[in-house]
């Protein structure tokens, strides 16, 4: 509002020039010097709010609250360029992924087109020291799959599969040459990766039975077996595939690429949810792999369970993406749309339904805030990493179903994003370990015992 004031007086001399009538007719109801004397009388805020007022036609225009899911402010404790990566993330997701989200997921299809772009963030391997990744703390990791969620969790989950299971195998369990040749290209997105655990009859009891086998025979290893739910293997041109020796029974860990013989990859159609993800039924028939393509420090279900922890952490988040974009979405359409000839925003029930999600995400916030922080500490256990598995994708279920609730029925409208999130929820509860296997995961922690079959 500068120079508000020298531009009132412009349009007072403009309005004496062009009418005069009028000016003698306003003259003869109000004092005019009287007028202009409190107009210069005011500050810049003063004279906005006055402007605001009369261009409503005498009503000044309700300021609403700034929507924001992070009602504790807990962004506050980043660094300066830790937000500043939150913010680039949130810019890119809202500006490339948020118009097409909806007409992708309906297809079940893949944006393909944006994984250029998606390269330029240069995020991938995020906590990785070397390699071209950026070596940023677990806490970003975090952040960063919660500001994808918060806008798609298919895309999120496209992100995790890639820098975490995917990467995280070779990180963690590869070799300096498979380090050399696979992370650098990886991190760049010029090479697509994927990670292969799930089985068609073997989902929780992974531990201990994998069907799918291997033998070595030379310094070839041959894999049998089919491998389900495998996010991005339809495209990827790398696939982490988990087996069990038929010599030593432990499990394994094989850098498969796309193009091995004996290889093969099915789209799964038909899902409710992620269904952006493009998740493959590959069978393994007689592939043989080079010893120079074995993960050489994964040796047993420890070392995939190491890969596993790492991840967890990252689901936890991602849920609480997923339930800030439901709260947030809700929140904007019940300031929207009204009933009764008010928004329905100034229900009173309405708005018990926006505190109980706001309370159960803020609640979300501070535990996998406090999670990374241990996970930055070198002090995160599995029992740790389940706790936040069980308790946020447990609360975001709660949060889905009230955003869609106080939507009424535009809730199941892909157009109004909240039947995403919705659905997207169903799939994050259940991968990378159910709420049972979890919660025993932690029960066993607590009590001493282990209630495992």
């Amino acid at each position: 509002m500068a120079g508000i004031f020298s531009k009132l007086k412009q349009a007072y001399k403009l309005y004496q020039q062009v009418d005069m009538d009028k000016l003698a007719k306003l003259s003869a109801k109000v004092d005019l010097k009287e007028v202009m004397d409190k107009f210069a009388g005011m500050d810049d805020a003063q004279l906005k709010g006055l402007m605001k007022m009369m261009s409503s036609g005498g009503k000044a225009k309700k300021e609403l609250p700034e929507i924001n899911g992070d009602f504790y402010e807990l962004h506050m404790r980043l660094s300066p360029e830790d937000r500043a990566i939150q913010l680039r993330v949130r810019e890119f997701m809202e500006r490339e992924i948020q118009p097409i989200v909806n007409n992708f997921w309906l297809h079940d299809e893949f944006p393909y087109e944006i994984i250029p772009k998606f390269a330029e963030l240069g995020l991938c391997g995020v906590t990785y020291q070397g390699y071209e990744c950026p070596g940023l703390s677990f806490l970003m990791e975090g952040i960063i799959a919660m500001e994808m969620a918060r806008v798609d969790s298919s895309i999120a989950t496209f992100f995790g599969v890639q820098s975490g299971l995917s990467m995280g195998s070779i990180y963690m369990c590869g070799s300096e040459a498979q380090k050399q040749e696979w992370l650098p290209a990886m991190h760049r997105l010029e090479k697509i990766g994927a990670f292969g655990l799930t089985e068609p009859e073997v989902g929780s009891g992974a531990a201990g039975g994998l069907t799918t086998t291997v033998k070595r025979v030379g310094d070839t290893w041959v894999l049998n077996g089919q491998k389900k739910w495998i996010g991005n293997a339809t495209f990827a041109d790398v696939i982490i595939i988990w087996a069990r020796d038929v010599d030593d029974g432990e499990v394994k860990g094989f850098i498969v690429r796309k193009d091995t013989p004996g290889f093969e990859v099915e789209k799964i159609k038909g899902k409710m949810a992620l269904r952006i993800v493009q998740n493959g039924l590959i069978t393994l028939t007689n592939c043989a792999i080079p010893e120079s393509d074995r993960l050489p420090h994964a040796n047993s279900f420890k070392d995939t369970a190491r890969v596993l922890q790492m991840t967890r952490a990252g689901v936890a988040w991602m849920a609480v993406g997923c339930a800030r974009g439901a709260y947030e979405n809700a929140l904007d359409y019940t300031r929207k749309r009204k009933q009764f000839g008010k928004p329905i925003a100034s229900f009173q029930l309405i708005q018990n339904h926006l505190v109980e999600m706001l309370s159960n995400l803020t609640a979300m916030q501070s535990l996998v805030y406090r999670l990374s922080e241990l996970q930055d500490g070198g002090l995160l256990k599995d029992e740790h990493a389940s706790l936040a598995k069980v308790f946020c994708s447990l609360r975001t279920r709660d949060i889905v179903s009230k955003a869609r609730e106080v939507m009424g029925g535009n809730g199941i409208l892909l157009d109004h994003n909240v039947a995403r999130f919705v659905a997207d929820a169903e799939a994050i509860y259940s991968y990378e370990g159910t709420k049972e296997i979890n919660s025993l995961i932690v029960g066993r922690a607590i009590t001493g015992f282990s209630a495992f079959v």
